[in-house]
C-alpha cells in the first residue's frame, strides 16, 4: 500500500494509499490541541493510579500512595457525626424515660431519631406507616390504642429490648394459646361455638344459640388468660376480644384456624442489636404515633391528685394533664 501513497493537490495532504471505486482516503493529522489533550489525560491517569486506589484485587484493591477511600472518608464523616450526637445520646440514655417529656427539645430529638431508626429496623413488618401493613397480617398497627404488653414508655422499652417470645432470651416477653382443635381439647362443634361466641362480644355478629354455648366453653377453657369479661390480660399479653381489633382477623375463617392451630408470633429483641439511645429514640417515637399511654406511677399520682382537688376546681385541669402523661390519645401494642 506504501507506494500507492501520494499528496492530494487540492488539500495537500498525503493519502493512506487505499482506493474504493475510485474514492480515496486522505491521511489527515489530528488538531495539535487535541494531540495535547490526550496526552494530558494519559499522565493524568497515570498519576491517579499512583495516588489513589485504582487496581481491582480479589479481597481490596490497590491503596494508592495518599492512602485516601471513599469508605475511609465516609467513616470519618460518621466519626465526627456520632461526636457531636454523643452528648444528645447521653442525655437520652441518662434521663428517666417518663421525665423526657420535661424536655421538649430532647424528647422531639428522640421523636425524629427513632422515627428514621423505625424506617431502617421496623417497617419490614409494622409497614412505612406503622399501620401492620394490612388487617389480619399479624403485624401489629401502632398507631392504635390497642396494647398486649402496656402502652407507657417502659413498657414499650421493655418489648424492644427483650421482644416476644425469643425463646433463646429469658427476659423475653412470653405468651402462649392453647391449639384447641389441633390437641383435641376441643372438638370443630366446640370451636364453632367458641368462635361464634368471640364474634358476639367484640360486636361482628348477632346473639345465637352457638354464642350462648361458647359462653359457657369461654368461662372454661379462655377466661383464666382473656378475663370473665373477654377484655384480656395484659401481664399475660392476652387481648382485648372485646375491641373488634384483632392480629389475625375477626372472620370466621381466621377465628377458626387460631383457635384449632394457635398463633405464635415473634417480635426480635433489639437489645443486643441495637444501642441503648437508639432503642430510647425507638421507643419514645412509637409512643409518639397516636396510642402512647402515661406510665401507672404517673395515673397513680393523677389519681391521688384529683382525689384531693374538690370538685369543681380549676384544678382539675393540671391533674388531667398530668394523667394525660403527654403520651398522645392512645396506642397499639408492639404485639405479636
Amino acid at each position: 500500500m506504501a507506494e500507492n501513497k501520494y499528496i492530494d493537490e487540492p488539500t495537500g495532504t498525503e493519502t493512506v494509499g487505499h482506493e474504493w471505486d475510485g474514492i480515496e482516503e486522505l491521511d489527515t493529522p489530528m488538531p495539535r490541541w487535541w494531540l495535547w489533550t490526550l496526552y494530558a489525560t494519559i499522565i493524568w491517569g497515570i498519576v491517579y493510579v499512583i495516588l489513589y486506589p485504582a487496581w481491582p484485587l480479589v479481597n481490596s484493591a490497590t491503596e494508592g500512595v495518599l492512602g485516601w477511600s471513599s469508605r475511609g472518608d465516609f467513616a470519618q464523616e460518621m466519626e465526627a457525626r456520632e461526636k457531636e450526637l454523643k452528648p444528645i445520646r447521653q442525655a437520652l440514655v441518662s434521663t428517666d424515660i417518663n421525665k423526657l417529656s420535661g424536655s421538649p427539645e430532647l424528647m422531639q430529638t428522640a421523636i425524629e431519631g427513632g422515627r428514621s431508626a423505625f424506617k431502617v429496623h421496623c417497617v419490614q413488618c409494622h409497614g412505612t406507616g406503622a399501620d401492620g401493613i394490612r388487617p389480619g397480617s399479624g403485624y401489629p398497627n401502632l398507631n392504635d390504642d390497642e396494647w398486649l404488653w402496656g402502652g407507657d414508655l417502659e413498657a414499650i422499652e421493655y418489648t424492644l429490648i427483650h421482644g416476644i417470645r425469643n425463646p433463646d432470651h429469658e427476659d423475653t416477653r412470653f405468651s402462649q394459646m392453647p391449639a384447641f382443635g389441633r390437641d383435641g381439647i376441643l372438638t370443630s362443634a366446640e370451636i364453632s361455638d367458641l368462635v361464634s361466641y368471640v364474634r358476639n362480644i367484640s360486636g361482628k355478629e348477632k346473639q345465637s344459640a352457638s354464642a350462648q354455648r361458647g359462653a359457657a366453653l369461654f368461662q372454661t377453657n379462655c377466661a383464666l388468660c382473656h378475663g370473665a369479661d373477654g377484655k384480656g390480660d395484659r401481664m399475660q399479653g392476652a387481648p382485648n376480644l372485646t375491641d373488634a381489633i384483632s392480629l389475625y382477623g375477626l372472620d370466621r375463617e381466621s377465628l377458626t384456624y387460631t383457635l384449632t392451630n394457635s398463633r405464635y408470633g415473634v417480635m426480635p429483641r433489639w437489645g443486643h442489636r441495637l444501642d441503648p439511645a437508639t432503642i430510647r429514640m425507638l421507643t419514645v417515637y412509637v409512643h409518639s404515633l397516636g396510642g402512647g399511654e402515661a406510665s401507672p406511677a404517673l395515673e397513680e399520682v393523677a389519681q391521688e391528685t384529683l382525689e384531693d382537688i374538690p370538685a369543681g376546681s380549676d384544678g382539675a385541669d393540671t391533674a388531667d394533664d398530668a394523667a394525660a402523661g403527654g403520651g398522645g390519645e392512645g396506642r397499639e401494642d408492639v404485639q405479636s
